[in-house]
């Protein structure tokens, strides 16, 4: 249970951070932050993560009950949830993922703001529609393997962590675009690109399945 219980979490942890993609994050905080100082930086990451963690966390505790509210199941949120991460995997793929969550006119009102860290970065640049899905998703397909207490700790301790890592990656986002530059950002993102469409690949599939044999 131990090992199977630590692949979980890694497992889960990868899919977050890859969906998350903090390393274009990171890319669009210096454009909106070029002459920042460091200590700017860093707290414009804190505030990201924190804001992050939070609307993870609680999509992950009411994401269910708000969807099953307005009628909507975790397999149609499966099928959905697919197909935008799909869109979002084709977009990292092309490395243009920024765009698919924060539009030029998004990105040109926030340079008039003197805090970018909530709105853009954290939301919805970080915390978006994808993401929202992938949460609620992932917690359903723990509990198929684990009870309610361990399927929530184990989504609990992926999102902290994953948070953990966009701060840290968010923290060093001017070292970070200055060694990898351009092209090593877009490589990177390709690569992402490709876990999450193998991520949403399987909620296409596990969602049009479980529809399929409701009917």
């Amino acid at each position: 249970m131990a090992v199977s219980y630590f692949a979980s979490v890694l497992h889960n942890t990868i899919a977050l951070i890859t969906i998350l993609n903090p390393i274009a994050a990171a890319t669009v905080l210096v454009s909106l932050m070029p002459s920042a100082s460091q200590n700017e930086i860093h707290t414009a990451a804190r505030k990201a993560a924190i804001t992050t963690l939070i609307a993870l966390i609680v999509t992950l505790y009411t994401g269910k009950i708000i969807f099953s509210f307005f009628g909507i199941s975790v397999m149609s949120l499966k099928v959905i949830g697919g197909v935008i991460l799909m869109m979002i995997a084709v977009n990292m793929a092309y490395g243009y993922s920024h765009k698919v969550r924060h539009s030029p006119e998004e990105h040109s009102e926030a340079e008039e703001k003197d805090d970018v860290a909530i709105i853009p970065l954290s939301i919805p640049l970080l915390y978006g529609p994808g993401t929202i899905a992938t949460v609620v998703v992932l917690s359903d397909n723990l509990s198929e393997n684990f009870s309610k207490v361990a399927s929530y700790s184990i989504a609990t301790t992926a999102i902290i962590l994953s948070a953990a890592i966009a701060y840290i990656i968010l923290r060093n986002a001017s070292l970070i675009t200055k060694t990898l530059g351009v092209t090593g950002v877009k490589i990177l993102t390709r690569i992402m690109g490709l876990i999450v469409g193998a991520v949403a690949a399987q909620f296409l599939v596990g969602g049009i399945k479980a529809l399929w044999n409701t009917m």
